[in-house]
């Protein structure tokens, strides 16, 4: 019976040791920051802000172009005949409605573009990360803006960001 005590003890100090009982520390990292920061990231952001300020200017530059094309349609009004008048409203307002397309299709692209670089981005950071948690023998990565307070010591941003900047040079937007 002793025999029997002792190696229940055993047996239950083995299996609710404090190892056992203490949750693992979950680490956690920036996301955003990650997405924003990095190499890869800052390139393909200063590209679609380019090409988004590019698109934004040649679209007021035609739209000053209409705006004068309106005005010198306004001062023509008595001059030119009702039909012709007419005419040239319906033309003026399927410019406009070109323009409006255009600019619908610019930010169209920009948004694809912008989930591309950001999916494409996060397909090669996934496995970053996973390498470094076996490295670390990390077994729970979270993302900060899920967290309400945390130690800076349990972040691996930076980390992350170095890792995925040696890993990742820029992203192929074209």
């Amino acid at each position: 019976m002793k025999f029997f005590k002792k190696t229940f003890i055993i047996i239950f100090f083995i299996v609710f040791s404090p190892k056992n009982l203490i949750a693992e520390t979950p680490y956690f990292l920036d996301f955003k920051f990650i997405l924003n920061e990095s190499i890869a990231g800052k390139q393909a952001q200063v590209f679609l802000k380019n090409k988004l300020e590019k698109g934004a200017k040649s679209i007021q530059d035609k739209q000053k172009k209409l705006q004068e094309e309106e005005n010198k349609l306004i001062q023509k009004k008595k001059i030119i005949s009702a039909e012709e008048y007419k005419k040239n409203v319906t033309a003026l307002r399927s410019k406009v409605s070109a323009l409006q397309k255009e600019r619908n299709n610019l930010l169209e692209n920009v948004s694809k573009q912008r989930t591309k670089a950001r999916k494409e981005l996060l397909s090669k950071l996934n496995p970053i990360i996973k390498n470094y948690m076996k490295e670390k023998n990390i077994r729970m990565v979270v993302d900060k803006k899920s967290l309400l307070l945390a130690d800076d010591a349990l972040d691996i941003t930076d980390d992350i960001i170095s890792l995925l900047n040696t890993k990742l040079k820029s992203i192929d937007l074209k």
